[in-house]
């Protein structure tokens, strides 16, 4: 059976979350989307709105939100997993009761677990029976696809049917959906790219120019890239769009939640206050913590990700962080070799 068949499921009524159901809705599948809220379950039905993640907007009447995860899941196909990495394992652990091997699951979140460093498949293949898995990541801020604005996504997975139904679901002429290979590069590259992003942030606000931004911004995607080729990611996802892609719109949007963290820490804002006024979660504040033990693990050197966890946890001021970033030492470059060295 086609999505068209069997209505797709999306855990998750955040601003993503939303968005993607939204997307589906109009690409003419039922859309089941799983809230915790009553009182927004209720607004999503009543009045096709979700002034709460996405305020401007008139939801396609194809969606229909419930707070029952089986009532969700079960009669689906397809199941987007829309849920923040730290909330992650608790949800999957309720939807294992309802989720089957033959289920199709895909999800959608960039960070990790804190404390496991476990990537979100990792956790559905430990909360769950599914067996069919995948990541959808790329270069998608929410907010303006909700506008309608185009935008391009890759759906990775180890298993043809999971690509070809998320595919059939989102493609559209607003929406160009490609496939990709390699999940666990998709799913490093989504969740570390977020503390490049509050770097960026931090050196944005404090204007300390457009080629000293690309430097830093470039020298924090040397450091995922080497964090993830050496968990097993290949590395040339990062050059693609769950990597550079992706980097790209984090590091340069004012709408990227990790961008906005790091101009507000710059400003002198305390974290706390920083994260209750967003309303959001900023998944790079927690991959922060994932992506400075993982190098330090591995004995990579990754003195961008160290200094944003000493600003954030530590109080490091941001303005020595940056100075202590552009002060290190020039090394080769990307490819760059020695004269006269084979190695």
């Amino acid at each position: 059976m086609s999505p068209v068949d069997r209505p797709v499921a999306v855990l998750g009524a955040g601003n993503w979350g939303t968005t993607l159901a939204h997307l589906v809705a109009k690409n003419g599948h039922r859309v089941m989307l799983w809230t915790r809220h009553p009182d927004q379950r209720d607004e999503i039905n009543g009045r096709h709105t979700n002034a709460r993640s996405v305020p401007d907007l008139a939801l396609h009447p194809g969606v229909s939100a419930v707070t029952d995860l089986g009532e969700a899941i079960g009669p689906a196909e397809l199941v987007v997993v829309a849920i923040p990495s730290q909330s992650f394992r608790a949800v999957s652990r309720i939807a294992g009761d309802v989720l089957q091997p033959d289920h199709l699951v895909v999800h959608v979140t960039k960070g990790l677990e804190v404390r496991t460093h476990r990537r979100m498949t990792e956790i559905l293949a430990e909360e769950t029976c599914a067996a069919q898995v995948g990541v959808l990541a790329g270069p998608n801020i929410a907010a303006e696809i909700a506008m309608g604005k185009p935008a391009g996504t890759v759906i990775t997975s180890a298993f043809p049917r999971v690509i070809e139904v998320t595919r059939r679901a989102l493609s559209s002429e607003q929406l160009m959906v490609f496939a990709g290979a390699d999940v666990v590069g998709v799913e490093l590259a989504g969740a570390l790219k977020n503390v490049v992003a509050i770097a960026a942030g931090m050196a944005t606000e404090l204007d300390i120019g457009e080629n000293a931004k690309a430097l830093l911004v470039t020298r924090g995607l040397r450091e995922i890239s080497r964090v993830g080729v050496a968990m097993g990611a290949h590395p040339m996802t990062f050059a693609g769009l769950a990597g550079i892609g992706d980097l790209m719109v984090t590091c340069a949007s004012s709408r990227s939640r990790n961008n906005r963290v790091g101009r507000a820490l710059a400003r002198g804002e305390l974290l706390a206050d920083i994260l209750a006024a967003l309303g959001m979660v900023a998944e790079g504040v927690y991959a922060a913590v994932s992506a400075r033990e993982l190098a330090a693990a591995r004995r990579i050197e990754a003195p961008l990700l160290e200094r944003v966890h000493r600003v954030l946890y530590e109080g490091l001021p941001v303005v020595r962080a940056l100075e202590d970033l552009m002060r290190l030492p020039a090394g080769r470059d990307v490819g760059a070799r020695w004269p006269g060295r084979s190695g």
